[in-house]
């Protein structure tokens, strides 16, 4: 299975774009309520104060473009962040499939992670953290559906291993 919210990349310029014009406007505002206008007084930071907490929000939000693969015998999982301004380290992981123990997806108030739980030769448990705040809910249930059913096919396998072994 493929998900992909690639195509929504215009959309994600157009609101990060936005919200830099918001605040380059609101900081020539300021600049003019101070020197010029003194129509707030002493509430003149609200103009800057709006704009910040957008652009805030959108940071806590996480990398927008999230791409998954389950096709083949590996995981795949991108997520990108479509700014340098915010660059968050890209992640591209890719593993086989049996290595896949559990996944979990926190959703806080504001943002959505997605935690997946992969088994490795050093450290015996390593876990993967995306940002899976952009996703739409159908995207997020077809992610869990399809993480649930490689779960589950290892689980299976490894009964089946266990009781080959007695």
């Amino acid at each position: 299975m493929r998900l992909s919210n690639r195509n929504r990349m215009p959309v994600y310029n157009f609101l990060y774009s936005l919200c830099s014009i918001f605040l380059i406007l609101g900081i020539i505002a300021f600049v003019l309520e101070i020197n010029t206008f003194d129509v707030l007084g002493n509430k003149s930071w609200i103009l800057l104060l709006i704009p910040v907490l957008l652009l805030l929000l959108l940071y806590f939000l996480g990398r927008p473009i999230f791409e998954y693969d389950s096709d083949g015998e590996a995981l795949n999982f991108r997520n990108n962040h479509i700014l340098l301004v915010f660059s968050k380290k890209n992640i591209k992981d890719e593993f086989p499939k049996y290595k896949l123990i559990k996944f979990n997806i926190i959703n806080a108030l504001i943002f959505k992670r997605l935690y997946v739980y992969i088994s490795s030769k050093k450290t015996h448990i390593s876990i993967l953290k995306y940002d899976i705040s952009f996703l739409s809910r159908k995207q997020i249930n077809d992610l869990k559906f399809s993480l649930n059913k490689v779960v589950k096919n290892n689980q299976e396998n490894k009964q089946e291993d266990n009781t080959a072994k007695d």
